[in-house]
């Protein structure tokens, strides 16, 4: 049977809207979660992990993450990912031209943090008093912080947990290198690349070319040790993966799926979705699909918004018909609609399917019991 654009479609939505699980198995399943600090009316990594997990409450991640075998890194985007997945990327070689003042401080920091256990970073501010730096949004933070994140992304610092949303650290112990000759170096290198290609595959599949070069391009920040092994990495994978060109485009899926196989099948709910769900992320596919331009606008300018600060892609069936902004006011969901075709679709099944969507917000939001699964 020809894949069909419609296939395509139904395929990513049902792939990935998979039946809800445990926080550990669907965290696996999806491979990697992207996180944001946003809360509107929770987080991002939140926002996805409801759709996928029983009895998801808003937390629930930042909660349970020292029981879970994950850790938090950069891989494409910053977000929570397997450990599998982790060691993919390091030894994390970084090539930065540090001044002698930062690698004295760097080094300090890291000295204090094995000597305390776990730091939150206001002890490391207060001991060090480093100051304030412009930041890369242009803003200033305590430099201090941004200390800690460079030794966190080097791969000397991990995350053991949050408090309050913040990062606390401990020291990540480095494992012997075993030499390794050049031409094996170069194979392993290879190998990695490939893996964490897959990684990226299985997160957004089906993905059409430019979405997969896009991507793959995004590992010099995961893995800057390989950055030059990106184009060879992509043409791999344009030979390996499954594709068809379907309406003039190529698309790439895991190589034990079959987008046309009647086991995609989609279900009567409405989702709204954080703009870093993977149905939504890719802005391309989205404008393909649904033929709309979907813009996140939590940084634009609100009089220049025309969707709201924090819009969530409103789904239903194989549609997404509009957007929804949600917020809390003491202690209340206020939700707002806009739909595409200028109002709602006619009918009682979308109203109350609606609704039904809202209720399980409102529980979202709520005190939680879960456990890692």
């Amino acid at each position: 049977m020809p894949i069909s654009l419609s296939h395509l479609r139904r395929y990513a939505i049902a792939r990935s809207l998979f039946k809800p699980t445990t926080l550990k198995r669907a965290i696996q399943k999806l491979g990697f979660v992207q996180a944001d600090p946003i809360r509107a009316p929770a987080r991002a990594q939140d926002l996805t992990l409801r759709h996928r997990v029983n009895g998801y409450r808003a937390g629930d991640l930042e909660r349970l993450y020292p029981e879970l075998a994950i850790e938090e890194d950069f891989f494409v985007n910053y977000g929570f990912l397997p450990r599998i997945h982790h060691a993919l990327m390091h030894p994390r070689r970084v090539r930065i031209r540090s001044s002698p003042k930062r690698l004295r401080q760097t080094a300090e920091i890291l000295d204090f943090v094995r000597e305390r256990g776990a730091v939150h970073p206001r002890e490391v501010d207060a001991h060090f008093a480093h100051g304030r730096v412009t930041n890369w949004f242009g803003g200033s933070s305590n430099a201090s912080t941004q200390l800690l994140d460079h030794l966190h992304y080097r791969g000397l610092l991990r995350v053991a947990r949050r408090d309050g949303g913040t990062r606390v650290y401990v020291a990540r112990e480095a494992a012997a290198e075993l030499p390794i000759a050049p031409g094996e170096a170069k194979a392993l290198a290879a190998l990695k690349m490939d893996a964490l290609v897959d990684v990226i595959v299985r997160k957004y599949a089906p993905l059409p070319g430019g979405s997969l070069g896009f991507l793959v391009n995004r590992l010099q920040y995961g893995a800057p040790q390989w950055a030059k092994e990106r184009r060879a990495a992509l043409a791999r994978a344009k030979q390996r993966l499954p594709h068809a060109r379907v309406e003039g485009i190529d698309w790439y899926w895991p190589a034990e799926e079959r987008p046309q196989s009647v086991r995609w099948r989609l279900d009567e709910e409405v989702r709204l979705l954080t703009p870093f769900d993977p149905v939504v992320w890719d802005r391309r596919r989205f404008e393909i699909f649904w033929n709309w331009v979907y813009r996140f606008e939590a940084y634009t300018p609100a009089p220049k918004r025309k969707l709201g600060y924090y819009a969530l892609p409103l789904l239903w069936q194989e549609r997404v018909i509009g957007w929804g902004n949600l917020t809390l006011i003491d202690g209340r969901l206020s939700a707002e609609f806009g739909f595409t075709d200028g109002k709602a679709p006619r009918g009682s099944r979308f109203g109350a399917a609606l609704e039904a969507e809202l209720e399980r917000v409102r529980t979202f939001l709520k005190t939680s019991k879960l456990s890692a699964g």
